[in-house]
């Protein structure tokens, strides 16, 4: 993996924006605001169960929230904004650990103090938003950095992984009209806008849409069958292009399937795959919006060794803004690529940060923080499973994206372990059917072992409770 080199672009000397950044009263209201956050995120260092003070009030705010919305929330969780690491405060006034951080966006936890400075450079910056008329230097620095890191030449920013992934399906399809059919393996999650739901393998998600994609689905693979399921792979992919000769523009991998249930594969398994679609001339598309920085390389494509074979990536939620890499192969024409947003400036600048950070702070290798992590903490589900063989199965995953099995998966009977989990202060999430997982996608720079200790103190206390 290229490393990244730092921002060369930032604020050049001349420009009256980094005079105000310089500005005394602006680096004097930086160290009085971290002072101020720094003494209250010292009263967050454990969990605690809701103020009885507030329930009531909180019951409402509740019940308010799922009028507005039209559902009431999955779970019953509204932030009061304040947090530490790990941990997050509730407008309950409970203190819980967070190990899901929003289905994997807060990355670095709650409160960092890195991302009050790029919160208040955003409040002094004269967009809000940045898009299709104006890009600031904060956008090239990302830019530069982003392809740094990858073999790819080429980046464009949005708002949302579901966008990001429709930009690379353009792409695709672009390049390799009049081809109509997209490959994808089953189980998969790509997102959930009109198009992208056809893809996505939970016919729930698409109930009462019209069909926009003709979609053909792979078997994955079966770590308990490793020849039998790659052959079984082939076969149906081959089976597929004899069926629909010349008529599929890109095939889409979610390489660790994160909705469902964080299964993942070996190298030999996608270049059996890869190899095939390489030689019928049908794009790879990488989807790493879930995968991204949480494998012990920055992409699962580089964790797995896939370089090569990758022609476009998504990337999202660690990364805040947005993105689809692509090579120069696959540069769309003018016109096909274009937002009015492409992101906020906040999310532009938090970024940069943490890519630089997770570039050059030891997170990445077998030694890195994340190999670190994911070995403590699957180890210690590994000796939970031990203990308990007919209450827990596992743990699953890759680098920062861990599950386990409760009881014998079935959906109903995970949810309620899940929804007891986070009453006794663990904040989790739910992944995958037949069996249903609890799925931890935990911020790895905000932790250590004692966290992982007491979090899996927890998960074996609300284990042996009865349902």
């Amino acid at each position: 993996m290229k490393k990244s080199k730092n921002p060369s672009h930032s604020l050049p000397a001349g420009l009256i924006a980094s005079s105000l950044a310089a500005d005394p009263r602006i680096v004097q209201a930086k160290s009085l605001l971290h002072e101020a956050m720094n003494e209250y995120r010292k009263q967050i260092t454990a969990i605690r169960p809701p103020l009885g003070t507030l329930k009531q009030g909180y019951e409402e705010m509740l019940a308010s929230f799922a009028k507005y919305r039209g559902a009431k929330l999955w779970f019953p969780y509204i932030g009061s904004g304040m947090g530490n690491g790990p941990f997050v405060e509730l407008a309950d006034g409970s203190i819980k650990y967070d190990f899901i951080c929003g289905i994997g966006s807060h990355y670095w936890g709650h409160n960092h103090p890195d991302f009050l400075d790029t919160s208040i450079d955003t409040a002094l910056s004269d967009t809000v938003m940045q898009g299709h008329l104006q890009q600031n230097i904060d956008s090239v620095d990302l830019y530069s950095q982003l392809t740094q890191a990858t073999h790819f030449p080429h980046c464009f920013l949005t708002t949302s992984g579901a966008m990001a992934n429709e930009n690379a399906l353009k792409i695709a399809f672009q390049k390799k009209f009049p081809a109509k059919r997209i490959l994808a393996f089953e189980r998969c999650f790509v997102g959930r806008t009109l198009a992208i739901s056809q893809i996505t393998d939970k016919p729930a998600f698409r109930e009462g849409l019209p069909a926009t994609l003709l979609v053909d689905y792979i078997p994955y693979f079966d770590p308990s069958r490793p020849e039998e399921s790659t052959a079984l792979a082939v076969k149906t992919l081959k089976k597929h292009l004899s069926r629909y000769p010349n008529d599929y523009a890109v095939m889409c991998f979610e390489l660790v399937q994160g909705e469902g249930g964080f299964y993942s594969a070996t190298k030999d398994f996608f270049e059996s795959i890869m190899t095939i679609l390489k030689d019928n001339d049908i794009a790879i598309f990488a989807d790493e919006v879930q995968s991204f920085a949480r494998t012990p390389e920055l992409f699962a494509f580089q964790y797995f060794g896939l370089d090569e074979y990758i022609d476009i990536a998504s990337i999202g939620k660690v990364s805040q803004v947005c993105a689809t890499l692509f090579t120069e192969q696959y540069k769309p024409r003018q016109g096909l690529l274009s937002q009015t947003f492409t992101a906020s400036t906040s999310a532009i600048k938090a970024f940069t940060v943490i890519l630089n950070k997770l570039l050059c702070e030891g997170f990445f290798g077998p030694e890195g923080k994340i190999a670190k992590v994911h070995h403590y903490f699957a180890n210690q589900l590994e000796n939970l499973s031990q203990k308990h063989p007919d209450l827990i199965r596992g743990p699953y995953g890759v680098g920062s994206m861990i599950a386990f099995t409760p009881y014998d998966g079935e959906t109903q009977k995970v949810t309620q372990f899940i929804h007891r989990l986070f009453d006794a202060g663990v904040i989790s999430f739910i992944a995958g059917s037949n069996p249903s997982r609890v799925r931890f996608l935990v911020p790895v720079d905000a932790i250590d072992h004692n966290d992982i200790d007491n979090v899996i103190n927890i998960i074996e206390k609300t284990l042996i409770e009865k349902l």
